[in-house]
Formats: structure tokens, C-alpha cells, sequence
């Protein structure tokens, strides 16, 4: 198990094991976010967070959450608002320490125009 930790450490992420890949996006939002996504069945992810320490925000279509630490204002994750089976979320790995996320391939996604990977 990993966990990945906000700033103040009032939110807490744990995730099954390292990423085998992080995304950088250049969309709107992760441009300004600045985040290292690494994604995960959102069945297997558990949020451990103080009382009144989350908040979120949804844009165009409303379908995703990106949800921040509301003390310190790291982004922690983003997660489905509508969550389904198969659904997947993505998990801040700037939270994770160095140390316990290794070296891991970095992956630049065009999020801005084609969704589609540049490497």
C-alpha cells in the first residue's frame, strides 16, 4: 500500500500499490493544477479525511470532481461524480512521498486538443 498525504496531512489517500505510469495533462484545469495523475480502479482508492477538510470542484460537464485539501489546498485526487463499477479515479501523486513512489515513466497527455498521449 501507498498513501499519498495533503501538505497539513488532514487528508490522507491510500492506493493498492505504486503507478506504473503518471499523466501530465496540459487541459485546462491540470494546467493550473499542476498534478502527476496516477490512476486506479476507484473501488481499490480509500479517502481518509478530518471532518470538514475536503472541497471539490466540477466544470463542463460535471462529470469529474477534483477534490482539495480545504486547510492547506493541496488537489488531492479527482474522482467520478456518478461512480459505476468500472469506474476509475485519478490520485495526485505530487502527495506521494519521492522516496515511496520511486522512479515511474511520466506521460504527457494533450488533454487541450486530442486526448491523445505525445510519447
Amino acid at each position: 500500500m501507498l498513501s499519498a498525504i495533503c501538505h497539513c496531512g488532514a487528508v490522507r489517500i491510500d492506493v493498492p500499490r505504486r503507478p506504473s505510469s503518471l499523466t501530465n495533462c496540459n487541459c485546462s484545469i491540470c494546467r493550473r493544477y499542476g498534478p502527476l495523475w496516477a490512476y486506479y480502479k476507484a473501488d481499490t482508492v480509500r479517502v481518509h479525511a478530518e471532518p470538514g477538510s475536503l472541497g471539490s470542484y466540477a466544470w463542463g460537464d460535471r462529470n469529474l470532481a477534483f477534490v482539495r485539501c480545504a486547510r492547506c489546498g493541496c488537489v488531492t485526487h479527482w474522482e467520478p461524480v456518478q461512480r459505476t463499477a468500472s469506474s476509475r479515479m485519478g490520485v495526485n501523486a505530487r502527495n506521494f512521498e519521492p522516496a515511496a513512489l520511486g522512479p515511474v515513466r511520466i506521460r504527457r497527455l494533450d488533454g487541450a486538443a486530442t486526448w491523445k498521449f505525445l510519447d
